[in-house]
């Protein structure tokens, strides 16, 4: 019977050691997260955040197994105007005092519709609004380095970032571009 038990736990070791060497687990060198909203008379307010810490494992090649958290840091808001950031870092909008980090956690990952296209199914929160949503992006491997970039839509209404306005659209487009190392 010892035998039996040890074969089992030998089997299941040899399994779990196999799921492993079969991630990809990628370390991120450099990110940027840049995001852009019309404002009033056509012009267009743009901003990017720091402070990007994130766990990808991703192979294309089995997605099952795929997964990616990622977060910044509220307080590094950066629209090239001081009074700008001030207002946005304060409670009307990401009130960072409260809320210093946005998550983004990847809840499923699908082939997208061209090869190194992928559509991710993210739980996005912002604030204390979390909601799924799909955000398409690339992934290009160059040995063992690799590139992911998406850019897509969020409603900043749905997360309470500022109030209903005429001088500021409710749509925001967000870019994001990833380097990423083994």
């Amino acid at each position: 019977m010892p035998n039996n038990s040890f074969r089992s736990i030998s089997l299941v070791f040899l399994l779990f050691a196999s799921v492993l060497t079969q991630a990809q687990n990628w370390k991120p060198s450099t990110a940027t997260i840049t995001f852009t909203i019309k404002h009033a008379f056509g012009t267009t307010a743009n901003g990017s955040f720091k402070g990007f810490t994130g766990v990808i494992v991703f192979d294309p090649k089995n997605l099952p197994n795929a997964s990616m958290k990622a977060s910044i840091d509220t307080k590094t808001i950066d629209t090239g105007l001081e009074i700008r950031d001030k207002t946005l870092r304060g409670s009307n909008y990401f009130d960072t005092e409260k809320y210093p980090k946005i998550s983004l956690t990847s809840t499923r990952i699908e082939t997208g519709a061209k090869e190194n296209e992928f559509i991710g199914y993210f739980n996005l929160t912002i604030k204390k609004t979390t909601k799924n949503i799909q955000i398409p992006f690339s992934f290009i491997r160059n040995n063992s380095m690799a590139q992911l970039k998406s850019t897509f839509e969020i409603n900043r209404l749905e997360y309470a970032i500022g109030e209903k306005s005429s001088l500021l659209r409710d749509i925001a487009t967000v870019s994001i571009t990833l380097n990423v190392q083994q």
